[in-house]
């Protein structure tokens, strides 16, 4: 199956696309009012609109705030326990399964592995029944993905930082993908390049993530400037691995690249006598 994630609502009726993923929050911190034929999509603690609100960023132990001005960052990240933006973030959650009953919830996490040291995760660490710091980083994350399964009556679909290897995600964002395995019905995992001239990268990430989730999962690629050629054999290498290939943020380039996709199949396809 294919699917594109995309910004445009009109996009999503594409008939070429048999799943569509919606942005109602992205990293900038642009909101759009959900939509009933998409599955309606939440970048949860990545947000740029909150630079210059200290009391909601991520801080490293020397005190450095995770920001898209820093180095390792392309956009800037809530503190995972301000309480008042998880419930913000909920709320949009929860109107969103309202329209659509399945939800993606995207950028969730810590930022790296270094993070957060906030007076607020501070105290919250120290106040807990948990002596492992990495532990109590888990346990964070954990109780936001199960407190937004509470109000998503449908699929539930988590985005997971593109590095399969064991321990990995746990270390760099607090994700246990054993941890939250029970609220979540399907994982995407981006593996994003601008060219894909080579793909046996790809196939690495993708086969270390088949091997390593019980849950099913889509590989989602960037189709933005990408010629169609080597999208083709990008989603036919991820197909190989994954429930549905996604193609991110150029629907155009995505239909194109679908049609071919379609037509080299029904070229190798056979209906005269055996």
């Amino acid at each position: 199956m294919y699917g594109v994630v995309t910004r445009n609502e009109d996009e999503t009726e594409w008939s070429e696309f048999d799943r569509a993923f919606y942005e109602v929050k992205d990293v900038t911190g642009r909101a759009a009012e959900p939509i009933a034929g998409a599955v309606n999509m939440v970048s949860c603690f990545g947000d740029n609109a909150v630079e210059g609100e200290e009391e909601l960023l991520a801080f490293d132990d020397e005190g450095t705030a995770a920001t898209r001005n820093e180095p390792y960052f392309d956009w800037t990240y809530v503190c995972p326990t301000h309480e008042r933006y998880r419930d913000g973030l909920l709320d949009i959650v929860a109107d969103a399964a309202e329209v659509n009953g399945d939800v993606r919830l995207d950028d969730v996490g810590f930022p790296r592995e270094e993070y957060c040291h906030c007076e607020r995760c501070e105290r919250t660490f120290a106040e807990s029944e948990f002596e492992d710091w990495s532990a109590w980083r888990t346990n964070v994350i954990t109780e936001f993905v199960a407190d937004a399964r509470e109000r998503v009556p449908g699929d539930l679909y988590l985005t997971l930082y593109p590095d399969p290897y064991p321990g990995h995600l746990e270390a760099r964002s607090g994700v246990d993908t054993d941890a939250v395995d029970e609220f979540v019905d399907e994982f995407v995992v981006p593996i994003y390049d601008m060219a894909y001239s080579t793909t046996y990268w790809l196939e690495i990430l993708a086969k270390g993530f088949r091997d390593e989730l019980d849950t099913p999962f889509s590989v989602e690629l960037y189709a933005v400037d990408v010629d169609i050629d080597d999208l083709s054999k990008a989603a036919e290498v991820a197909g190989e691995y994954a429930e549905t290939v996604l193609f991110g943020y150029d629907a155009s380039n995505a239909r194109a690249t679908v049609r071919r996709l379609d037509a080299d199949a029904r070229e190798g396809q056979s209906f005269g006598p055996e």
